[in-house]
């Protein structure tokens, strides 16, 4: 008898957490599961990846609004208002959406779903929450020691990386609350990566007279893009002659745009917005910059491992880990100075960085897609 799951996320837009959600859930086997997949915005560029066997239930549909243009207000103050209807009354979204469904297991795939798992009506569904970033250090809300004991509700606590593992760890009180938490690694398909990194550059071509700096994520303040320009302008001052190239889009994305202009930029930095492959652009690039102010396990440094490109990265949770203590690429101080001084040193001292390359070479991924899935699916099965 197939194991009916439910899971939540709020949308499947262009971020870590739901492309590693959408992975593992297209190398499932779809004779074993039966999966809805309750969305809080039927919105995201992975909808049209996830496959055809998952039901896919949501609450609004629509694109997602980032801005508040008064025409947009009544449609986001409704969406909010719904959503937090149901959030508060469970039983309306279980017997209307869910159509009184009994559900073996409840997976919240993302930290932010935690009190709607928690409040489900069905006290004997299993209850399990995937962690993707460090909470002590998040866009909107910074967890406490009692805030982070809350999610020791949950029968399994997967987390993504070495560093949120000790924070719960710390705050677990009884051996069997320290049995709940299981670092896991994010299922990646590395042969997909490699693959369409070998696919053409569209829309922009890079200058092969100057060095060529590259970010990918969606753009807003967590991934510290306004620093990585203002480093990037202190080094142009100094004659430091390079370009950067930043894709993805989000909320912040129009001020970006705007601090460009203020800096006087616009002849070397590219916005490409959102790309649907952007590892042709990673892969063209002679340097990956990771410069977040706080990350989980940034999915994007382990696609840039994989093109074997030489990175800079702030330490930040994850990149010590995936970096092998400065082993795979330069870490650098989690600060505006820090990207500075790593962007100089890869372009005044750029021999410093083959060694890296060097270990690259040699580097075999701790883990692979189907080890991956199959660890996961061993959590489930078990539970």
């Amino acid at each position: 008898m197939k194991k009916k799951i439910l899971i939540r996320i709020g949308s499947l837009r262009h971020g870590g957490a739901e492309k590693v959600l959408v992975t593992f859930l297209k190398n499932l086997p779809k004779d074993k599961y039966e999966i809805d997949l309750l969305l809080n915005l039927h919105s995201g560029k992975y909808l049209k990846e996830v496959p055809s066997w998952v039901n896919i239930l949501y609450l609004n549909k629509g694109e997602m609004i980032t801005t508040n243009r008064i025409q947009d207000l009544p449609v986001k103050a409704f969406r909010v208002l719904y959503q937090e209807i149901l959030k508060m009354f469970p039983q309306i979204l279980y017997q209307f959406i869910l159509k009184g469904k009994k559900y073996d297991i409840e997976f919240a795939a993302i930290h932010g779903m935690r009190d709607e798992i928690l409040n489900s009506p069905l006290k004997f569904s299993k209850k399990l929450i995937w962690i993707h970033n460090d909470l002590k250090k998040t866009e909107f809300h910074n967890y406490t020691e009692k805030e982070l004991r809350k999610f020791f509700g949950f029968d399994k606590i997967l987390v993504i990386s070495e560093k949120i593992k000790q924070d719960f760890e710390r705050v677990a009180t009884t051996k069997e609350e320290k049995n709940k938490i299981v670092r896991i690694y994010n299922p990646l398909d590395t042969e997909e990566i490699l693959s369409k990194s070998k696919l053409e550059l569209k829309n922009y071509n890079f200058d092969k007279r100057a060095k060529t700096f590259v970010s990918v994520g969606t753009v807003f303040p967590q991934k510290g893009f306004d620093r990585l320009l203002k480093a990037h302008k202190k080094l142009l001052n100094e004659n430091f002659a390079h370009q950067l190239v930043i894709v993805g889009d989000g909320y912040d994305f129009e001020n970006l745009k705007k601090l460009i202009d203020d800096l006087k930029l616009t002849d070397t930095v590219k916005m490409l917005g959102y790309m649907e492959n952007p590892y042709p652009y990673i892969k063209a690039a002679d340097f990956y910059v990771l410069s977040s102010r706080y990350e989980g396990f940034p999915t994007v440094l382990f696609e840039a491992i994989t093109l074997k490109k030489k990175i800079i990265a702030t330490d930040v949770s994850g990149v010590r880990e995936m970096l092998e203590e400065g082993k795979l690429g330069l870490i650098v101080d989690n600060s505006e100075a820090g990207i500075y001084e790593g962007m100089r040193k890869a372009l005044e001292n750029p021999e410093s960085f083959e060694t890296y390359e060097e270990n690259l070479e040699d580097y075999k991924m701790p883990f692979n897609l189907e080890n991956s899935v199959n660890s996961i699916i061993k959590i489930i099965d078990d539970l």
